[in-house]
């Protein structure tokens, strides 16, 4: 028996919520301690902002992710009830037009009314959706899949620069926090590009260079507006 085909497609919808949930989470977070540690000489403020971060970020990421997925979902809904009500008051102009659909991608005039007369049979409005509207399972939009994704690989990421700000030496703080955080972004980037089927390299440096320009900048205002006692 022929083993199912796989595609990397299958997962685009959560794996773009998870990644972009995981590296915001490693770099807000990050990236708040060090503007915090470059302006301050005490601990607590540097857990206080991480933790902060953490949480404000986790729950806005969800919040926004739930909120955009679900116009999408939205507009997709509105969508295939307007081809519903096509499909029951113009049935033939619908076939003629999802006949010309597979005419355009290569058929002959017979065999794309053949095809479109068949899926017709099948499940018109599932062959419409996908062929027409472009909907189909595998993009179809999923708001709280999305937000659920999106919130807890915040946490995920966002925890371990919380983590670091709790155990490392005051001192050097912002090193610590940039270090091990490019390094985590860097695994992140791994992931992601190995779970999509795309260029390791490319992604880990694409997400490590912009990674550093977030932090270093925000470092420089934490210095440049620093209140350092004592």
């Amino acid at each position: 028996m022929k083993e199912q085909e796989f595609h990397y497609v299958n997962r685009s919808g959560w794996l773009r919520a998870a990644v972009l949930g995981a590296n915001d989470g490693i770099l807000s977070t990050t990236s708040l301690a060090i503007g915090v540690a470059a302006a301050s000489d005490t601990r607590n403020p540097i857990i206080l902002s991480a933790l902060a971060g953490l949480v404000a970020g986790a729950l806005s990421m969800a919040a926004g992710e739930y909120v955009s997925v679900s116009s999408q979902s939205d507009i997709e809904t509105a969508d295939l009830k307007r081809e519903q009500k096509e499909l029951e008051t113009m049935p033939e102009t619908e076939l003629q037009e999802l006949a010309k659909l597979y005419q355009d991608r290569g058929l002959d005039s017979k065999l794309a009314m053949e095809v479109a007369m068949k899926l017709t049979e099948h499940n018109v409005l599932e062959a419409h959706a996908r062929d027409e509207l472009g909907i189909n399972e595998n993009t179809k939009a999923k708001p709280l899949l999305a937000a659920l994704a999106s919130g807890s690989s915040f946490i995920a990421g966002g925890t371990l620069p919380f983590l670091i700000s709790l155990i490392a030496p005051l001192n050097y703080m912002v090193i610590y926090l940039y270090s091990f955080s490019i390094a985590f972004l860097a695994v992140l980037g791994v992931v992601a590009a190995k779970t999509g089927g795309s260029s390791i390299a490319k992604g880990v440096f694409r997400i490590c260079f912009w990674s550093t320009i977030a932090m270093g900048i925000t470092a420089f205002v934490g210095f440049l507006f620093g209140v350092k006692t004592g």
